[in-house]
């Protein structure tokens, strides 16, 4: 230290990670198995300043530096026993990126060495000697921003229509867009797309991983790289490849620049009446197995953030197939979590959260723990149980199949509802009965435990498999760019390609395509429950038949802004609108069954002689079509203004039947016309502009086969 270098003060153990308060920077590391902890200060040239922390309190090792300010690059080094066998991995050779930095410099660097052991040695137990510092440094922020009065758009869970996407792929084929915002969260920002996203209706937009990431090394030698981004390093800093004005560690552009363009694309979201929910990955972390890097959790304190395999702790307990699983059984790593989700919502102001392999998260000993205390913590934490709570409730491990089974509070991907609409639209039959709980929001899975129908997140498109138009095009994966010899992604896709594998001239199947895509998105919008479209499915995105594009940061995953099929984009948008006007197709509760009149209940369903379906129907394998007629008056539900909700009459005729069916138009709720609102197989039905097809009750309907039509009566 010389002359010129700050002395170090003592600071304080709170706030951990870095803290500008206008005159200098307070540093705070949690480790309680570290004999030592050095901070470790970078100028632009790359030069190191060490500062030894001699003030540890409760584990937290603490000093502040007078002068240091926003934009000042730091790292750790941390003494402690290197132990593999006993789960202890301590190596002050490597550079570690702070576990609460909110700005990364740059990526990783693996060519400047990452691993605490020595390459080439015997497996991990040999320490490594060389200086390590290809961890990301981590930078000081400041965390002043001008919201201009940013206003969450706080959609009711039930009225919400939420679409999936990735912030680089959304854009960077965009031809609206400038060149040098594509591909950005800057370029998200930007009018073209925020006015696309307004006019398509939908109410949020959940964003694929945006925490900073790791590109792994078998991929870069394929030179492909981590494009879904499910790799996370630091759980506050937003990554800065999807940033046009942060340093990428190329000398160029705003340190922390990052941070400031996610704001303002929050804002700009809020503005146009968008929420914002992030994909977060909080199970594991991007240091792999035993055998994988050290960037920062396992050189700060091992045992503490991870799994370990108990009678081995040399080996982590893995459940999400990635290598590792963090700890949350310790009460550190569980603050790590709950202080990233509250940094999020109160500094980021996103509205919501879905919790990637979320029943990793749960887990006990190896079970699945619905009252564990990551739950018990956030339903008591005033903050993170206030805004939207979605599980993906699976993982690897056993017993990690949880779809229902999640606490009061939460909603889930329900990949039950996703299973059987492929399957019935695929054409099997004997899913009468599945197909009736799925419409009207699971209640076989949510009704029971206090949940409402929202609480399912139906969806039948994700990231994670075909897209919707694939689905209907593709009869196998088609995975070979992934370099892994086509044997990865899912096998089971419960897709038909209609009669020709892939592209295809022929014009009616072309025809048959485009009929099962409409199928599907309209049995997703007029289901009871929150659904989500995967960005893209509405004017049909194709992969190619990849369905686990996870490394394709390219053409194939990018949106293809150029090649729209704008007809089923303009039937995507009246979907939207149709289950917005009418608040039957979004009810906050589940059906009673039991009169509102007469013998005609809340929901009826129909034979296509216009008869009540019977038990026989419902357990019939040959059943393959029906109608779901909705009272509007049967809703249970008030207004704003505590007057009881009211809805017109609504009719939903579906055939997953090879053959075109007469369907009787039923004489319910008083009903003697019905108009016409939709119909997969008349483009023209229903559109604004054309002459309104009515029907008299009781007169018999073509229903073409492998179709859906929507009516409606005005109610008495």
């Amino acid at each position: 230290m010389t002359n010129s270098t700050p002395r170090l003060r003592p600071g304080h153990p709170s706030p951990l990670g870095s803290r500008w308060d206008g005159q200098g920077t307070n540093f705070a590391l949690y480790s309680e198995n570290a004999t030592g902890v050095t901070l470790c200060l970078f100028d632009d040239a790359g030069q190191e300043t060490q500062y030894p922390l001699t003030e540890r309190t409760a584990f937290v090792w603490h000093g502040y530096v007078p002068g240091v300010r926003p934009g000042q690059r730091y790292g750790y080094r941390v003494n402690g026993e290197y132990n593999p066998d006993a789960g202890l991995r301590f190596n002050p050779s490597v550079v570690l990126t702070d576990p609460y930095a909110r700005s990364l410099a740059g990526t990783e660097q693996f060519d400047q060495g990452v691993f605490a052991y020595a390459m080439g040695g015997n497996e991990d137990y040999e320490m490594a000697q060389d200086d390590q510092h290809g961890a990301p440094k981590a930078v000081v922020v400041d965390d002043n921003f001008d919201w201009q009065g940013d206003a969450l758009p706080d959609v009711p869970f039930h009225q919400s229509v939420i679409y999936e996407a990735h912030v680089k792929g959304l854009t960077m084929l965009h031809p609206d867009v400038p060149e040098h915002l594509r591909g950005t969260y800057a370029g998200m920002a930007t009018e073209p797309v925020l006015n696309y996203l307004k006019d398509l209706g939908i109410t949020a937009i959940e964003l694929m991983p945006v925490h900073q990431h790791v590109d792994d090394p078998f991929l870069l030698d394929k030179g492909l790289t981590n494009y879904w981004g499910y790799s996370s390093l630091a759980f506050f800093a937003p990554d800065v490849r999807y940033s046009a004005y942060a340093n990428r560690g190329d000398g160029t552009g705003e340190i922390g620049g990052e941070v400031r363009e996610f704001k303002e694309l929050v804002r700009a979201l809020h503005g146009a009446g968008i929420e914002v929910i992030l994909d977060v990955v909080y199970n594991h972390t991007a240091e792999g197995n035993h055998m994988g890097p050290t960037f920062s959790f396992k050189g700060i304190d091992n045992p503490t953030y991870y799994r370990l395999v108990g009678d081995n702790a040399r080996f982590y307990y893995d459940t999400t197939g990635t290598g590792n699983s963090l700890n949350v059984r310790h009460p550190q790593t569980l603050q790590l979590i709950m202080d990233s989700l509250r940094y999020w919502i109160q500094e980021m102001h996103v509205d919501g959260f879905r919790f990637d392999l979320a029943s990793t998260l749960a887990r006990g000993l190896h079970e699945v723990d619905q009252l564990s205390s990551f739950f018990t913590i956030i339903h008591q934490d005033p903050i993170i149980s206030g805004v939207k709570l979605i599980a993906e409730p699976w993982d690897v491990g056993e017993g990690g199949y949880q779809v229902g089974n999640f606490p009061i509070h939460w909603a889930e991907w329900n990949g039950i509802y996703r299973d059987d609409m492929r399957k019935f639209w695929k054409g099997e039959g004997g899913l009468a009965s599945d197909m009736g709980y799925r419409l009207t929001g699971s209640s076989d899975l949510y009704k029971d435990d206090g949940r409402a129908p929202y609480a399912s997140i139906n969806f039948v498109t994700a990231h994670d498999g075909f897209t919707l138009r694939d689905s209907v095009s593709y009869n196998d994966k088609h995975n070979d760019a992934n370099g892994e010899n086509n044997q990865d992604g899912h096998n089971d896709n419960q897709s038909w390609n209609c009669g020709a594998e892939g592209p295809t001239d022929d014009p009616e199947i072309n025809a048959l395509r485009a009929r099962q895509q409409r199928n599907i998105l309209a049995t997703l919008l007029l289901s009871q429950g929150t659904p989500m479209i995967l960005g893209g499915d509405e004017f049909g995105r194709t992969q190619q038949g990849n369905n686990n594009a996870y490394c394709q940061d390219n053409e194939l995953s990018w949106f293809d802004w150029q090649s729209q099929d704008t007809a089923l984009l303009d039937f995507t948008r009246r979907l939207i609108q149709l289950r917005r006007d009418h608040p039957a197709l979004h009810r906050r509760k589940f059906f009673s069954g039991r009169p509102i009149r007469g013998e005609v209940t809340d929901i009826v369903w129909l034979r296509h002689d216009g008869q009540q379906m019977d038990d026989q129907d419902w357990n019939n394998n040959q059943t393959q079509s029906f109608g779901m007629f909705l009272d509007g008056n049967g809703l249970n539900d008030q207004d704003r203004m505590g007057e009881p909700l009211r809805d017109d009459h609504l009719l939903m005729l579906c055939s997953a039947s090879h053959v075109d069916l007469p369907f009787v138009l039923p004489e319910l709720g008083g009903c003697n016309e019905w108009e016409v609102l939709l119909d997969t197989d008349d483009d023209a039905a229903g559109r604004d502009g054309s002459e309104a097809k009515r029907v008299t009750a009781g007169t018999e309907v073509n229903l073409t086969a492998r179709s859906v039509q929507l009516y409606r009566c005005k109610r008495d």
